[in-house]
């Protein structure tokens, strides 16, 4: 598919990959495009709507009734949703001892949102025949995430969302793609060792681009760093070598574990 002249929306984007999307939507031709964030980022939400001369809404993305409010707020403005790119996130380190609370709100924001944005609009899309649901994971969500289990999990489960979509409604006009991205600028990325990034790390205009490529093509994986289609080949040609590696890539960046 391509943006131009569709009515796109844009979670997560007051900065990071939503902001460099919405903007690359926006420079694509798109005749409407919806930006949604938490309130705290009003203000940074109503400077790229202003740049790309679209609709800020100010969302919670793990409540239902928000989703539901954000996506008729960009039908009273521009019409039928088109595209929407759910791709709020965050982080919250930790294990299994993580809080419930660290669980609970990744979760929602890691699937649920996905579930409660396809609930509202695969009816209408499957009504007119076409529609893009594109939602961001993480290549964690394909592989692990070293220092945050409830990251990891959630984006695990979100990948498998996407999968369910795109093989139930994939051929009735509704295209599925599923962004899994390494490190990537954003506000997201924090100082010390981290394993995302030991391919690099990307800006956020550079992933726009690669969304914009993969949705013309209508592909199912994006990958912003080509590395990861090969340790998906390694971690289920063989998954006890896959697990025995990334402990010693565990130990590596971040330290080996105290005995208990």
């Amino acid at each position: 598919m391509h943006v131009k002249d569709k009515v796109c929306v844009v979670t997560g984007a007051a900065s990071g990959i939503g902001e460099a999307v919405a903007r690359a939507y926006a420079e694509a031709g798109a005749r409407g495009v919806v930006v949604a964030d938490l309130k705290t980022s009003r203000e940074k939400l109503a400077k790229v709507a202003g740049d790309v001369d679209g609709l800020p809404i100010t969302a919670d993305v793990g409540l239902e009734e928000d989703i539901q409010a954000l996506i008729a707020a960009a039908e009273d403005k521009y019409g039928p949703v088109d595209v929407f790119f759910s791709n709020a996130g965050l982080s919250r380190k930790g294990q299994e001892t993580a809080p419930d609370a660290d669980w609970e709100v990744s979760w929602r924001v890691h699937v649920m949102s996905h579930v409660f944005a396809a609930r509202a609009l695969v009816p209408g899309m499957l009504a007119r025949g076409s529609g893009y649901l594109l939602n961001t994971a993480s290549a964690a969500g394909l592989l692990a995430s070293l220092n945050s289990m409830p990251y990891g999990v959630t984006k695990n489960a979100a990948v498998a969302l996407a999968e369910h979509l795109a093989i139930q409604y994939g051929d009735r006009g509704i295209c599925v793609s599923v962004l899994c991205p390494q490190s990537v600028q954003t506000g997201m990325t924090t100082p010390g060792p981290s394993a995302a990034r030991i391919d690099g790390v990307l800006q956020p205009p550079e992933v726009a681009r690669m969304v914009i490529e993969a949705m013309a093509e209508e592909r199912f994986l994006i990958l912003s760093h080509p590395q990861v289609a090969e340790y998906i080949q390694r971690k289920t040609s063989n998954r006890d070598r896959w697990l025995a590696g990334m402990r010693r890539l565990r130990d590596k960046i971040y330290g080996v574990p105290a005995s208990a």
